[in-house]
């Protein structure tokens, strides 16, 4: 088997604007579908973050990929050694179309399953609603969130009491047993509030996480540790940024800290092992390598006595297969992965539907990754792609198109 051919398609997903402690994000997140060709003529999928630049790297390493064998893909970390991202963008696809070639699934393909069910962690937002008119499902209906108090614009609508309601929706819808708050909108003292209700609401059996993307201070961070330890949560994730100051604030706890901000590739491991700064590595494939990647990147965490999930962004179904995939084959994989599927409203590119029940997925079983490609959702989402062209997240200029007096703040609070 041989590749002679990758498509790669820009694609934008309406995605409802969510607020942290940057600003908020653009109304649409930017994805870059890939399709490698074969000579037996199975073809294997892809899906990564990027746009138009990202895409126009892709398309100048696809030409050295050309003839090559989609079994042997060691031959990527020879090829681009610097780029663990092109690792993952032509991976995914040999994988899949290794697996529609011989009938088996990806998880196969990457040593068996130790699970077939993966557990996925509700991910808690305050999302606005915008005037722009795109918001609305795949099939043209009303957003389902409209019931969600938080949902809006206005400044009462950002409460403790509206992100319990929200919580409460993913429970009833999906099942979700473990809770993860978006921490950054509010002052952290009301983010404790919340975490508080929460508890309240649902009790001790399901597990609490928040994060507030290394946007509070040590002193904050350590100021509101023993309302944390009382409210008990699952794991402390990236209170504040850098290495030294999570082993600070580490130091100070017996919560596990969480990351996927300070510790984001194999090379960053000896520092973090060394600090202490990190219990839990939230991994990603489509930046650690692939899939292979995250394997390893499982492994090592069992050696050091670290535990392992998976980071999140606004994914569409091929990525989706790929993390469920990567999450049935990887032991340490101990903590439910995070997941924003459940707000992409219906847009997808793949004609499978992905169903959460009890807050997990099964792991597919049909031969590669499990989906298809569907071309006249591909089509839809590149034209939404070519109108609102965009090439990386801009929370801090999204935020002042609707209040122009934000300030940008590495640490706001």
């Amino acid at each position: 088997m041989k590749i002679t051919k990758v498509q790669t398609t820009v694609v934008a997903v309406p995605d409802p604007p969510l607020r942290n402690v940057n600003g908020v994000h653009e109304p649409y997140a930017v994805r870059v579908i890939l399709q490698v060709h074969t000579d037996d003529g199975v073809t294997g999928l892809g899906e990564m973050p990027g746009g138009t630049r990202f895409k126009a790297e892709l398309d100048a390493a696809a030409a050295k990929v050309i003839g090559l064998n989609p079994y042997h893909t060691e031959w990527l970390r020879e090829l681009f050694p610097d780029s663990p991202r092109l690792w993952s963008a032509f991976e995914v696809p040999c994988l899949d179309a290794v697996g529609k070639a011989t009938g088996r699934s990806v998880s196969d393909l990457l040593g068996g399953g130790v699970r077939d069910r993966v557990p996925f962690s509700a991910y808690l937002f305050y999302k606005f609603a915008t005037p722009d008119g795109w918001l609305e499902t795949a099939a043209g209906t009303p957003k389902p969130w409209g019931e969600v108090g938080m949902y809006g614009w206005a400044a009462e609508v950002l409460t403790p009491e509206a992100m319990v309601d929200e919580t409460a929706e993913f429970v009833r819808r999906y099942g979700f047993r473990t809770l993860k708050l978006k921490a950054g909108p509010l002052p952290p003292d009301e983010e404790v509030r919340t975490l508080r209700l929460i508890r309240e609401r649902f009790g001790p059996d399901y597990p609490l996480r928040i994060d507030p993307n290394a946007g509070w201070s040590v002193e904050t961070a350590l100021r509101l540790l023993p309302q944390l330890e009382e409210i008990g949560l699952e794991y402390y994730e990236d209170p504040v940024r850098g290495m030294d100051a999570m082993a600070e604030v580490g130091r100070r706890t017996e919560l596990p800290m969480a990351t996927n901000m300070c510790l984001v590739g194999f090379k960053q491991f000896p520092e973090g092992v060394a600090k202490d700064a990190v219990q839990v590595v939230l991994a990603d494939h489509h930046g650690w390598g692939g899939l292979w990647a995250m394997k390893q990147c499982g492994q090592i965490c069992r050696i050091f006595g670290m535990g392992t999930s998976q980071h999140s962004n606004s994914h569409l179904g091929i990525s989706m297969a790929a993390m469920i995939h990567a999450g049935a084959t990887v032991p340490g994989l101990i903590y439910a992965s995070d997941t924003h599927y459940p707000w992409q409203q219906g847009w997808d590119v793949v004609n499978e539907t992905f169903t959460f029940t009890d807050g997990s997925l099964p792991v597919p079983t049909a031969p590669g990754l499990g989906v298809t490609l569907n071309q006249e959702r591909l089509g839809r989402l590149a034209e939404i792609a070519a109108a609102r062209p965009s090439e990386r997240r801009d929370d801090l200029g999204t935020m002042r198109r609707w209040f122009p007096e934000w300030e940008a703040k590495a640490q706001r609070w």
